[in-house]
């Protein structure tokens, strides 16, 4: 596609900032909720108590700081942000409170996190000395085309179910509304803006739907109307700016918890804990190609070439590794990224590392935290219903490439489209294969399984060539004949007169 900044683009510095705050919004919902759904989690609450607390602060850095080992590794040729993963929810349950009698707390965070970067460090090795031909001849544009599109499909439950979210118990209505006009001022600035209005459209999409749920929450208050309240304060209120923690704050690090467990440490655990993250990282891995993929179609180079799926991989398990030491959230590249760098046509690599650093500067800062936890659910669902719907097409446009003509092709396709949709998932103990990866896999089978009919379609192809070759031949002598006997005739019945 047409980028208006390239990777290597450096815009200035005023830009930038906006850029990058603009990619904080994309990512920043995703990113803060994995250590809330973990704390939620029964076995953490039944463990912890209520208080239970991964902080979302320290998930806010760990993601920062994971993206900029992620940049260092990948030489800083590929635009994308790295937050926290939900592919590892059950993983980080198990480990932080515990599937046995050793819950380790954070320590097990940190150890988990370890095992599944050390899947993505031997995959890397293997790439490095087999290289990437095995990996195009599994999954080529018939499985990842599908597999990205389904990445966005399956998070449209997702962006709906917030479009119709307002935070302090509204009516769903007015939370749609909200949601919609979101939407709407962020289609417009990116389809009609000019310059820099068409590069931040989601900044003001979200302003714009902000202020609307604004107007109706404080109406709401006014007229004593609960249908119209939207946004929920009480993050904000909760600061009474009494105490300097009400103006900077150092986020709860998993390393600074999880150091008192160390004595508590058994061989027994470590194995669980291994065994709950180690196969959810080989899981991980089939997205992380498919996400390079898509990104590589957006930005018009092949990102598994230069700077190579080797470092792509290294950068994103040593980066899980670093996240995961502050926030305690193994990270993976963000669809949300990847959307907003294909609306915007912003490529440039330098929004995302100014996006890191944002997100390691704003977890010290408590209001900042607090405002942003104050953005309504329906306005977000606004923003990513543009978000999901553009990685969805940008599979369906790799799809475009496929002949689907060819039952083949066809089937594979279709294996893919109906698991992913349909949510088909596999469970086991602790391990979870999301519907992504099994949809991935199922069509990687069929892909295999179906390949020789390529050559009996090649062969078949190569017969009816000669076939015609040889009728056309064959009519050709047929009408040279014709022609020699017609002539003959002629000059015969010249001779006679």
């Amino acid at each position: 596609m047409k980028l208006t900044y390239d990777v290597e683009s450096r815009p200035h510095f005023g830009q930038v900032v906006v850029f990058a705050f603009q990619q904080l919004l994309a990512i920043m919902a995703a990113t803060i909720v994995v250590p809330v759904i973990v704390n939620n989690d029964a076995s953490v609450v039944a463990h912890f108590g209520e208080a239970a607390g991964m902080s979302q602060a320290a998930a806010l850095f760990g993601a920062g700081i994971g993206t900029l080992v992620y940049l260092l590794f990948t030489k800083f040729k590929s635009p994308v942000f790295l937050g926290s993963s939900f592919a590892f929810l059950g993983s980080m349950a198990a480990a932080f409170a515990g599937a046995t009698t050793m819950a380790l707390g954070y320590l097990g965070l940190i150890i988990g996190a370890v095992f599944a970067g050390l899947v993505y460090v031997i995959i890397s090795l293997v790439v490095k000395f087999a290289g990437t031909g095995w990996i195009d001849k599994i999954m080529p544009a018939v499985v990842i085309g599908p597999t990205v599109a389904i990445i966005g499909l399956s998070l449209a439950g997702n962006a709906v179910g917030d479009l119709q979210t307002a935070n302090a118990g509204g009516s769903v209505y007015v939370a749609i509304v909200c949601g919609l006009v979101t939407l709407a001022v962020t289609m417009i600035c990116a389809s009609y803006g000019k310059r820099m209005v068409k590069l931040i459209p989601f900044v003001l999409g979200i302003l714009a739907g902000y202020a609307v749920a604004l107007v109706f929450t404080l109406i709401g208050n006014a007229t004593g109307n609960a249908d119209l309240k939207v946004i929920d304060f009480t993050a904000l209120s909760n600061l009474t700016f009494t105490k300097i923690t009400d103006f900077v704050d150092l986020p709860k690090f998993t390393f600074l918890q999880g150091f008192g467990s160390f004595g508590e440490l058994s061989g027994s655990y470590i194995a669980t804990v291994a065994v709950a993250y180690a196969p959810v990282a080989f899981v991980v891995f089939a997205e992380h190609i498919a996400d390079h993929k898509n990104l590589s179609t957006i930005i018009n180079r092949d990102l598994l070439k230069e700077p190579g799926l080797h470092r792509t991989l290294l950068g994103d398990g040593v980066g899980s590794m670093a996240g995961a030491f502050f926030g305690g959230c193994p990270n993976t590249t963000y669809g949300e990224s990847i959307g907003c760098v294909a609306i915007t046509g912003n490529a440039s690599v330098v929004t995302i590392l100014c996006t890191a650093c944002l997100c390691i500067l704003i977890s010290f800062f408590t209001p900042f935290i607090a405002f942003l936890a104050t953005i309504p659910s329906c306005v977000m669902g606004g923003v990513c219903m543009a978000l999901y719907g553009f990685i969805a097409v940008s599979g369906l446009k790799m799809v475009q490439k496929v002949d689907l003509e060819k039952n083949k092709n066809m089937f594979v396709v279709s294996v893919i489209m109906i698991a992913g949709i349909g949510g088909l998932q596999v469970v086991f103990g602790e391990v979870v294969i999301t519907k992504i990866a099994c949809a991935l896999i199922l069509g990687i089978l069929a892909n295999l399984m179906l390949s020789k009919s390529d050559k009996s379609d090649k062969n078949a192809e190569t017969a009816e060539t000669a076939e015609t070759a040889e009728t056309a031949e064959t009519a050709e002598t047929t009408e040279t004949t014709e022609e020699t006997e017609t002539t003959e005739e002629t000059e015969t019945t010249e001779e006679t007169k």
